[in-house]
């Protein structure tokens, strides 16, 4: 399923969401005016590698400030266009409005905490991978999570691949997000079968934890549930 949006306007405008949209756009471009040689040593230094923690030969707080440098770091970093496209995708159709809920300062809290709680999910699924993970994902899998809890019922305006025939239709977002979980929940359950490090290059349980922690954060954030639907 690929969402193209939703309905539910926002009542202020989202600067965090669009901010975090650029800062992740100017990076890339200057990860395009690296060397090959210079842009792998950027992902190695700047993304999560698990066993960087377990390396590194320092104690427990040492290892918290490469885990909370490289989280931070590497969620501003992806590895092309598509990968940067899809994120931002995602959060620009879905931020704004978690953003509105909650306020700008305290979406940006969010968005960094689910970034980084998602990286302390891939390193807990991945304990022995020595490659680094970089994106976004984590970090927009809680903004979709936040979202599936405030705006169950909102409508999705949804492009659903079905063989040769590939309909746009509205959907419900617990339909949409849910799908987008399972989807996750299945290939992370997959990759653990297989002792796989990251299935196709896609950190599973990032989004997954990713996912949880913006359910669990928006119930702390928000100070009372959120009632516009918009499902009339």
């Amino acid at each position: 399923m690929i969402p193209f949006r939703d309905n539910i306007p926002s009542r202020r405008y989202s600067f965090v969401t669009v901010g975090l949209i650029l800062a992740n756009a100017v990076t890339f471009l200057y990860e395009l005016s690296l060397s090959p040689e210079d842009l792998r040593a950027l992902i190695d230094t700047s993304g999560v590698t698990p066993t960087r923690l377990s390396m590194t030969g320092q104690g427990p707080v040492e290892n918290a400030g490469v885990f909370v440098a490289s989280s931070l770091s590497g969620m501003f970093l992806h590895g092309g266009w598509f990968h940067l496209i899809g994120n931002m995708w995602y959060l620009w159709i879905f931020g704004d409005n978690v953003e509105d809920r909650i306020g700008h300062l305290r979406f940006l809290i969010f968005y960094l905490l689910c970034g980084a709680l998602a990286s302390l999910a891939h390193i807990l699924f991945n304990l022995g991978s020595s490659v680094p993970s970089v994106g976004a994902s984590g970090a927009v899998a809680g903004v979709l999570g936040a979202y599936l809890i405030s705006y169950p019922f909102a409508r999705v305006l949804t492009l659903v691949p079905l063989f040769l025939i590939w309909p746009v239709v509205e959907l419900p977002a617990v339909l949409v997000l849910g799908f987008w979980f399972l989807v996750q929940l299945l290939n992370g359950t997959a990759s653990v079968a297989v002792a796989s490090e990251t299935a196709g290059g896609i950190t599973w349980w990032a989004h997954i934890g990713g996912f949880l922690a913006g359910i669990v954060l928006i119930m702390m954030l928000a100070k009372a549930p959120e009632r516009r639907y918009y499902w009339e």
